[in-house]
């Protein structure tokens, strides 16, 4: 417990990071799965996160988030984004995929999947998107944290132009928006916010007991 308090201290929102660091496939592995398994609302997962590896988009990205070096010079790049696509086929697919993976027969599910359907139909339009970037942010909780975990560094970023990012990576045809980005390496030795204090409210003034 006391290492999980520690490495929560140590971790920040890492503004230099070392370009000479590269994540092995182990780490980059462990952050992979920690996005697929991290909690959302009913399991759906109604998002998609893009890995950009490619320099030359990263440099597009990085022109498109006001310059910030995070971008291009952190190990791995992840862009968060929720799905548009919000409907009775993408409930329909999940409950197949929920069918095999437990072995069970589709009409066993199907409460779960009116129950599922009432709520994503009751939702306006916007307020999915929405509902989703929410599910999204749960996501990059669980990111942040296995980073920290694991003696990785991470940035959450959402200084970008959405328009550009969009245009960029295509998500109008991906039928997605982006809502976070969050990059992931280690901080530079010249990064002077990595030894300042942690300034937080604490326990006693965060947490109301009633």
């Amino acid at each position: 417990m006391l290492d999980y308090i520690q490495n929560l201290n140590n971790r920040y929102a890492t503004k230099q990071f070392d370009p000479s660091y590269k994540l092995s496939k182990e780490q980059e592995n462990i952050l992979d799965q920690t996005l697929d398994l991290a909690p959302s609302s009913f399991g759906l997962q109604p998002y998609k996160v893009i890995k950009v590896v490619n320099t030359q988009i990263r440099q597009k990205l990085k022109e498109a988030s006001w310059d910030q070096t995070q971008i291009t010079d952190a190990s791995v790049l992840y862009v968060l984004c929720a799905r548009k696509d919000i409907n009775q086929t993408m409930i329909k697919e999940y409950v197949e995929l929920t069918a095999k993976t437990r072995g069970v027969e589709m009409e066993s599910l199907s409460g779960y999947e009116k129950m599922m359907n009432g709520f994503i139909q009751a939702l306006p339009e916007d307020q999915k998107t929405e509902w989703a970037k929410k599910q999204v942010y749960i996501a990059l909780g669980f990111l942040l944290d296995a980073a920290a975990q694991n003696g990785l560094d991470a940035c959450p970023l959402e200084g970008f132009d959405a328009k550009a990012y969009t245009d960029i990576l295509e998500l109008e045809e991906k039928n997605l928006v982006v809502s976070v980005v969050c990059a992931v390496g280690v901080r530079s030795k010249e990064d002077m916010y990595a030894t300042l204090p942690k300034v937080r409210l604490g326990t006693e003034k965060l947490i109301i007991n009633m």
